[in-house]
């Protein structure tokens, strides 16, 4: 289930880490992260694309009051979103990687289609 996932992390961190996780997966296209917080991201980016592709007031209003810089909203509903118009979800994809060295965690690249 999406969104139960704690993350060893308070409530209020969660939420902003998500947010930033999300903004900068908006923002680049492409990032490196654990798996399970990739899978978290992934809910949240596929929320804000579906967003996108709306393309009202009111949804534009939904996505800057989420994500966290203004200019990766514009991003998202000029070039993102048009690009996903004819898909029904599924915007991104995991890969799986070697261990992270320092510590064991399971590491994955999480990218837009």
């Amino acid at each position: 289930m999406p969104g139960t996932r704690k993350l060893g992390r308070a409530t209020d961190h969660r939420r902003a880490m998500l947010r930033n996780l999300t903004t900068s997966l908006l923002e680049n296209g492409k990032m490196v992260t654990t798996e399970t917080r990739a899978k978290e991201v992934r809910c949240m980016a596929e929320k804000m694309i579906t967003l996108g592709k709306k393309n009202t007031l009111h949804t534009r209003r939904q996505a800057l009051a989420y994500i966290t810089k203004e200019d990766v909203v514009v991003k998202l509903f000029n070039e993102i979103a048009p690009k996903y118009a004819d898909r029904n979800g599924g915007y991104t994809r995991i890969i799986k990687m070697a261990p992270r060295r320092g510590d064991g965690a399971s590491q994955a690249i999480i990218e837009l289609v």
